[in-house]
């Protein structure tokens, strides 16, 4: 059950806002777009649409999307974190997974179904916002859109399995350190950073109490595992990091 703390309902938070840039020229030059929804399409094909992808930018704790509301346009995020949560009628709220660069986001507007979860970004953010209509009459047109499309939904399915596997089960310092790698996949590509959730954050993700995951953060500074640079970022000594999951890995092996 989660502390009390991380079962009340977010407050609204601010919307995302555009960003004027050249759409066609940062299409063709973006550094995610072999991995991102259009990476199949030539230059002459960007030319013609650039003019529907809207370029976002969100500061933390900006949503880019929110559950129940109609799905209109899917997301590829080029640089930053974005969480993707749930809230019940309860106000139990569970964070599902993380996203970050090349992320592929919303894709039940394929389906002209609302959207499923919330997406709140965690670090500022670079979005591009592709309209289904958009995509829809690209499948027309080119067919190897509608097989990209379909790996990169898989991918994102596989991404919640593997959430739900390795980080709400086993021991409790498992499912930390676990988080803690999973993390390092997001770090700043300049600074090695990551980025560091808040303790209710961290239990949201994990499935345990706000204490729980105080004094397993504790614990892992005091090893010299996790350094924490400010209140939201941090250092991850790796090998330290590594050696403690094969530890925890045998000892969960091995009860005896």
């Amino acid at each position: 059950m989660l502390h009390p703390l991380i079962t009340t309902a977010s407050p609204p938070m601010p919307r995302a806002s555009l960003v004027s840039e050249q759409p066609c020229q940062r299409c063709v030059s973006c550094c995610v777009r072999p991995a991102c929804v259009f990476g199949v399409l030539k230059e002459g094909a960007l030319r013609q649409i650039h003019h529907r992808i809207d370029a976002i930018s969100l500061d933390p704790g900006q949503v880019l999307f929110s559950a129940q509301l109609p799905g209109t346009a899917v997301f590829t995020i080029r640089s930053g974190v974005v969480r993707i949560e749930k809230t019940d009628a309860q106000g139990d709220r569970r964070i599902l997974r993380l996203a970050g660069r090349g992320d592929f986001l919303g894709p039940e507007a394929m389906l002209n179904q609302t959207y499923a979860t919330n997406a709140i970004a965690c670090t500022p953010v670079q979005a591009c916002r592709i309209p289904r209509l958009q995509i829809e009459d690209l499948m027309r047109l080119q067919p190897d859109l509608a097989v990209t499309l379909m790996k990169r939904w898989q991918r994102t399915l596989d991404d919640a399995d593997e959430w739900l596997t390795e980080l709400t089960r086993g021991p409790v310092r498992q499912r930390m350190l676990r988080l803690l790698l999973k993390l390092c996949e997001y770090n700043e590509e300049i600074t090695g950073l990551i980025w560091l959730p808040s303790r209710q954050e961290m239990g949201a993700m994990l499935d345990m109490t706000f204490e729980t995951a105080s004094r397993l953060v504790s614990a892992l500074r005091r090893e010299g595992i996790l350094v924490p640079i400010d209140s939201r970022h941090a250092r991850i000594e790796m090998d330290a990091l590594l050696n403690a999951l094969r530890e925890e890995s045998q000892a969960t092996e091995d009860p005896g």
